[in-house]
């Protein structure tokens, strides 16, 4: 593993699920002097904890000592239940509020940050059909934009006291420990796999090393700025995702898609998480010099069933 050639003092928000934990841990690996933000100091045992709560304003400024990078994961999750008005608003209060108490804090204390590294989403760019998007591209319309952009607005607040401010929008993370694709392989598992909707919109994904290796990246090299999209250069749409897994998983795919009806019914305002189409590019990421390990989607999962 290679040295950095300068170690961080990183405060990590959302250090403790799958995602978080790891970035934390490659990064102690490295030599970075990790602090963590959470609402249980006493579940983390691996990094000085401190206290914060969202919804009642408290955190803990202690944090910000001697600090000089903040990664920033904290939110709710996005498909861990059904989309509520209640639900939506604690999806985007808990990005929102999280990142203006953050940002608070440091004008209060006079933290002297130099670089600010935020989570944001693929879905930034709402439903797009075959459109290729680059981070140039327009925001779009429904639920899931609409949060990425209020979410990227409150990060875009730091530029008042920091020197760097990276946005990356992260598309669906592939690993067997959690998160997406443990709920695309169930289906197919139980031979009900079947593409959903249309099955030819896009998704942008990307293999856990990859990401964590982009975090790693954007914290120890300075020229990197601004948005990113965080996802493979080799996008896939939902037909040919499905295949892919069931092939891995030695299942059939029935010739019959899941109707958008039916996943309207089941999922409600929900299924925009798998419906809505999203092509976008890594090639700002490919041109700033970042080696994808896995960029291609049978790769990828090929590593991952062999664990």
């Amino acid at each position: 593993m290679n040295q950095p050639d300068k170690f961080m003092n990183i405060l990590v928000t959302g250090a403790t699920g799958l995602i978080g934990s790891r970035i934390v841990r490659n990064l102690q690996q490295k030599g970075h002097t990790i602090k963590i933000l959470t609402r249980d100091p006493s579940r983390v045992k691996n990094a000085e904890a401190f206290h914060w709560d969202i919804e009642s304003g408290q955190i803990d400024p202690k944090c910000l000592v001697g600090i000089d990078t903040i990664i920033h994961l904290a939110g709710a999750g996005i498909a861990d239940k059904r989309w509520t008005k209640k639900r939506k608003k604690e999806i985007v209060d808990s990005r929102v509020k999280s990142t203006r108490l953050l940002f608070d804090t440091i004008q209060k204390t006079g933290a002297q940050i130099d670089t600010i590294i935020s989570a944001s989403g693929a879905g930034y760019y709402g439903n797009r059909g075959d459109e290729v998007l680059t981070e140039e591209s327009s925001n779009g319309t429904g639920f899931l934009a609409e949060c990425c952009k209020q979410w990227e607005d409150a990060i875009d607040e730091g530029h008042s006291f920091c020197k760097r401010i990276i946005k990356l929008r992260i598309g669906i993370v592939l690993t067997r420990h959690g998160g997406a694709l443990v709920e695309l392989e169930k289906p197919i598992t139980f031979f009900a796999g079947a593409a959903l909707g249309s099955g030819k919109q896009w998704i942008p994904w990307i293999h856990l090393y990859d990401m964590i290796s982009i975090f790693e990246k954007v914290v120890e090299d300075p020229s990197f700025n601004g948005v990113y999209n965080t996802s493979s250069p080799f996008p896939v749409t939902n037909s040919e995702f499905t295949r892919t897994l069931a092939k891995k998983l030695h299942r059939p795919v029935w010739p019959v898609n899941v109707p958008k009806f039916l996943m309207r019914i089941l999922l409600g305002e929900m299924s925009e998480v798998v419906l809505i189409s999203d092509r976008n590019s890594a090639q700002k990421l490919l041109n700033a010099g970042f080696q994808f390990r896995y960029p291609a989607l049978d790769n990828a999962l090929t590593e991952i069933y062999s664990q």
